[in-house]
């Protein structure tokens, strides 16, 4: 073999040489490749965490409505019993009053209605820090037949005076809720005092249920329909003031704000408070709407540490 040939040679094997490494970097390029397509397993994760955004944006902006008609609704309460303040004062002041006793007794009802008005601030600060996590639940296990029938006897003679039957379906013994004792009976008795208050006739039916697929516990309270406060109109920018002579002695949270509240309470506990459609009874013909109240299911007492 002459020299010739092996200079063939070796070039034969530079060029292999060299072919190879670019073939074995070919690949390792293309995967490192800024464009390359997106592998389809990592479709579904981005998918549903857009999903998840999404969801916790809708839930962030029904908060913030349901914030805002707390805020309007607590505004639209004390601003007439200010008004009657006002007007009490604007009497005085501008010495329309036909002698000192008048006067003095004005003064005195002035008075009056701000320490109410004071009570009903502190109601709903009360239920403000609730919400918070300043005032702390006590949620606990709680008998579900127990907590109805404590309602029932507070309530009972309340209904009876009014002549409106007040019935109660025994629940299961057995059935446990987790929920605050006190606030989840003061709760019921504040939509049944409301709705007895809104009554002009008709019957009130406490029950409860479970659902085998469900964790909660159905509480239902069926009132007449013209008892529930569906919706009261809040225009506070159109508002008027109410003249001095219109008596507000009696001052209250109004039906619609105290259902606002026991809403708010319910969720505290980690509850629902729901309107369902209304029907019509088959004893009395009357139109009925249901309050429905979802709380936590715990498991019996037997089992209970």
């Amino acid at each position: 073999m002459n020299w010739s040939n092996w200079i063939y040679l070796g070039a034969g094997i530079a060029l292999g040489v060299i072919f190879r490494q670019l073939f074995v970097r070919a690949p390792n390029a293309s995967s490192s490749s800024p464009v390359a397509p997106l592998d389809q397993q990592d479709m579904p994760p981005i998918s549903q965490q857009l999903q998840q955004t999404q969801l916790a944006y809708l839930m962030a902006r029904e908060m913030s409505q349901f914030k805002a008609g707390f805020l309007a609704r607590t505004t639209h309460e004390l601003r007439s019993p200010l008004s009657g303040l006002i007007g009490l004062h604007q009497l005085i002041l501008s010495d329309l009053c036909e002698d000192p006793a008048e006067e003095r007794e004005f003064i005195a009802q002035a008075y009056e209605r701000t320490l109410k008005l004071l009570k009903l601030m502190d109601e709903i600060l009360s239920v403000a820090r609730t919400e918070h996590g300043t005032n702390k639940l006590d949620i606990q296990p709680r008998p579900l037949a127990q907590i109805l029938e404590d309602v029932h006897k507070l309530t009972y003679m309340l209904a009876a005076n009014r002549n409106f039957p007040l019935q109660l379906l025994p629940a299961d013994p057995e059935i446990y809720v987790l929920a605050d004792y006190l606030w989840l009976r003061q709760i019921l008795i504040s939509l049944i005092d409301t709705a007895i208050t809104q009554m002009e006739e008709g019957s009130i039916c406490i029950s409860s249920s479970t659902v085998p697929t469900s964790n909660f516990v159905k509480i239902w309270l069926d009132v007449p329909t013209h008892a529930i406060p569906w919706s009261e109109p809040i225009d506070l920018i159109k508002s008027e003031d109410q003249p001095p002579g219109i008596d507000q002695e009696n001052a209250a949270l109004s039906p619609g704000m105290r259902l606002l509240i026991n809403q708010t309470l319910v969720e505290v506990m980690g509850g629902k408070l729901e309107i369902l459609p209304l029907t019509i009874a088959k004893e009395s013909h009357q139109e009925i709407s249901r309050l429905q109240i979802s709380i936590p299911l715990v498991i019996p007492e037997t089992e209970l540490p």
